[in-house]
C-alpha cells in the first residue's frame, strides 16, 4: 500500500499545541513505574552481611558464641565466616569445660560444618529481602543474579510478543493491558509464598514492564512531528524513566522490608487507569491499517483542542484506495527479507545488546561499590538527567551515527581507564564510573529514538521489539558480569568498555536519518553504508 506524506497531510495540526502536550505529558508519566521496576533487586534482592546462625537454647558462653562463626585462619581478612561453622557438640563440651576459645583453644583446629540452623543476617540496612527471607546465600547465592535474569527474561519475552500485538491491534491497547499487568502483579508479588513463585512473577512483570516502555514510545514517536518527537524520544520518556528509578532508592531508603517497598511502589500504576480516555491511539498506525475514518476523527479532535481547523478530507489517496487495494499484513520475517534491512536489523541488535549490558550492569551494581548503598543508587539515577539533555541536544542537529557512536565509545573508554586506577581510590572509582553510565545512558536513549526513525510505520514496533530483544539479552547476562567482578575487580569494565568501544565503531556503518522523514513503508527506509542494490527497481523489495 502506498502512502500519503503523512507529516505533510497534518502539518495543520502544528508541532506544540494542546493537544500535543497533553499526550506527551501522559505518555512521558505512564513510563515513570518502569524505572523503579526495573531496578527493585537492587534493594529487594541485595544480600545482607550474614553468619551461621548459632541455636538461642544453646548453653555456651558470648566468647564462645563468637568463636563458633570465626573463619579459619587462612579464610581472609572477614571477622566471621559466612557459610560454615565450627562444630557446635565440640564447642559445647569446651564451654562445659570452662575454657577459654581465645586461650585455651585453637579454634581453628575444631572441624566446621555448614550452617545447619540457618543464617543470622545483619538489619542494620534492610529489615528484610529476598535473600535473607529465603536464605538465598552460599550454596543457593547463585539464585539472587538468576531472579534478576529471570526477570530480563520475562522482558525478553514481551519485547517480541507486544511489538507483534501493537503492530496487529494497537499502540494504545497494548500499552494500557501492559501496565495494568506489571501494576496487577507486582502487587500479587507481594504476598510471594516462596522464591520459586517470587521468579514466575517477576517474569511476568518483565513482560509488562518492557511491553508499557515500548509502547508507549512509539505511540508517543508516530503522534509528534518534527522537534517535538526528538524531544519525547531523546529526552521526554527517557527522563521520566529516570525519575522513576530516582524514586527507587528514595522509597527504598524509608522503606526496608522488601513486601512493604513493593507494596508501595504498586500505588502509582492504579492512578494511570483515567489516562485510557485521554491518551489516543496513534493515528499514523490506523493510516497504516486502513482505518482512515478513525485517524481522521482522532485528528479532527486534536485540531479542536488546538484551535485549528482540519481540511475537509485529511488522507483522500487512502479513502479511495480503501476499498480497492488489500492491506498487506507484516511480520518479523520482513525484518530479515532483503539485506539492506537485515543489515539494519543486525547492527542495531548488536549496538542495543552492548548498551544494555553496560547500562544495567553498572546500575545493579551500585550495591557492590564502596560507600552507602542509597547514596550511591541514586547517584547513578540523577546522572542520567544530564546526560538526557546531553543526548537531546545532540539529537537535534548532530547526524544519528555520531551521536550514537561518540556517546557508546566515551562510555565505554571511561570504563577501560577503571582498570589503571589503584584499589584504594575507590572515590575516583566511583567516578569514573558514574561517567560512564553517563554515557551509556545518552547512548542507550539515542539508540531508541534513532532506530524509530530508520523502521517504517508498519513494522515500527516489531522492529524495536527486537531490538528490545536483543537489549535483554544484554540485560539477561549483565548480572553474570557483575559477578565476574568476584574474580579480577577490573575485569567487568574491561569487557563492558570493550565491547561498547567496538558497537560504538558498527553505529558508523547505519544509515543517516536527520532531515529525513520518519518512512511510512518498507520501500522507503534509508540504505545501510556500501549496502548497493541489487537491480534498478529493487527499492519496492527492501
Amino acid at each position: 500500500m502506498n502512502f500519503p506524506d503523512y507529516d505533510d497531510k497534518t502539518a495543520f495540526l502544528g508541532e506544540w499545541g494542546p493537544f500535543q502536550k497533553t499526550v506527551f505529558t501522559l505518555l512521558c508519566l505512564s513510563v515513570i513505574p518502569n524505572g523503579f521496576n526495573g531496578f527493585t533487586m537492587v534493594f529487594v534482592g541485595d544480600t545482607p552481611a550474614h553468619y551461621c546462625l548459632i541455636p538461642a537454647d544453646l548453653n555456651i558462653t558470648d566468647e564462645w558464641r563468637q568463636a563458633a562463626v570465626a573463619p579459619d585462619e587462612d579464610a581472609g581478612e572477614s571477622r566471621v565466616s559466612k557459610c560454615s561453622r565450627h562444630r557446635l557438640d565440640i564447642i559445647q563440651n569446651y564451654s562445659d569445660r570452662g575454657l577459654n576459645p581465645w586461650v585455651d583453644v585453637n579454634v581453628s583446629t575444631i572441624p566446621r560444618e555448614h550452617c545447619l540452623d540457618g543464617w543470622e543476617y545483619d538489619r542494620s540496612t534492610y529489615i528484610s529481602t529476598i535473600v535473607s527471607e529465603w536464605d538465598l546465600v552460599c550454596s543457593d547465592d547463585w539464585k539472587a543474579p538468576l531472579t534478576t535474569s529471570i526477570f530480563f527474561l520475562g522482558v525478553l519475552t514481551g519485547s517480541v510478543t507486544s511489538g507483534l500485538f501493537s503492530d496487529r491491534f494497537g499502540r494504545k491497547i497494548v500499552l494500557f493491558v501492559t501496565m495494568g499487568i506489571q501494576t496487577a502483579f507486582t502487587l500479587i508479588q507481594v504476598f510471594s509464598p516462596s522464591w520459586l513463585i517470587f521468579c514466575l512473577l517477576f517474569f511476568i512483570i518483565g513482560m509488562g514492564e518492557i511491553s508499557n516502555y515500548v509502547s508507549a514510545f512509539v505511540l508517543g514517536t508516530e503522534i509528534f512531528s518534527g522537534s517535538v518527537r526528538g524531544m519525547f524520544s531523546t529526552l521526554g520518556v527517557c527522563f521520566f524513566f529516570s525519575v522513576g528509578y530516582m524514586i527507587l532508592p528514595l522509597a527504598a531508603y524509608f522503606l526496608r522490608d522488601w513486601r512493604m517497598l513493593l507494596t508501595v511502589l504498586t500505588i502509582p500504576g492504579f492512578f494511570y487507569i483515567p489516562l485510557w480516555w485521554f491518551i489516543p491511539e496513534s493515528p499514523r498506525w490506523l493510516v497504516s491499517r486502513g482505518r482512515v475514518k478513525e485517524a481522521e476523527a482522532i485528528l479532527r479532535k486534536a485540531a479542536k483542542m488546538n484551535g485549528v481547523e482540519a481540511p475537509d478530507v485529511i488522507f483522500p489517496q487512502v479513502q479511495l484506495m480503501e476499498n480497492t487495494e488489500k492491506l498487506q499484513t507484516y511480520n518479523l520475517f520482513h525484518l530479515v527479507k532483503s539485506t539492506n534491512i537485515r543489515c539494519i536489523t543486525v547492527l542495531l541488535c548488536l549496538v542495543w545488546l552492548t548498551v544494555t549490558i553496560g547500562y544495567y550492569a553498572l546500575a545493579l551494581n551500585t550495591s557492590n561499590l564502596h560507600g552507602n548503598i542509597y547514596v550511591n543508587s541514586l547517584l547513578s539515577a540523577v546522572v542520567e538527567v544530564p546526560a538526557l539533555i546531553m543526548a537531546w541536544l545532540m539529537f537535534r542537529c548532530w547526524p544519528r551515527r555520531l551521536c550514537l557512536s561518540s556517546t557508546l565509545s566515551f562510555g565505554g573508554l571511561v570504563l577501560l581507564i577503571i582498570h589503571f586506577i589503584p584499589e584504594d581510590m575507590n572515590s575516583v572509582s566511583i567516578a569514573l564510573v558514574m561517567l560512564g553510565k553517563f554515557g551509556l545512558s545518552a547512548a542507550f536513549s539515542i539508540a531508541y529514538a534513532a532506530s524509530a526513525e530508520l523502521y517504517p510505520t508498519v513494522l515500527r514496533n516489531s522492529a524495536l521489539g527486537i531490538c528490545s530483544m536483543a537489549s535483554r539479552v544484554g540485560s539477561i547476562t549483565a548480572p553474570y558480569f557483575i559477578y565476574l567482578g568476584s574474580y579480577y575487580r577490573s575485569l567487568p569494565y574491561i569487557l563492558i568498555g570493550s565491547l561498547n568501544v567496538f558497537s560504538g565503531l558498527l553505529c558508523l556503518l547505519l544509515p543517516e536519518s536527520l532531515g529525513c522523514p520518519l518512512p511510512e513503508a518498507i520501500s522507503h527506509m534509508q540504505r545501510v553504508v556500501r549496502c548497493k542494490k541489487r537491480h534498478p527497481h529493487s527499492s519496492t523489495h527492501l
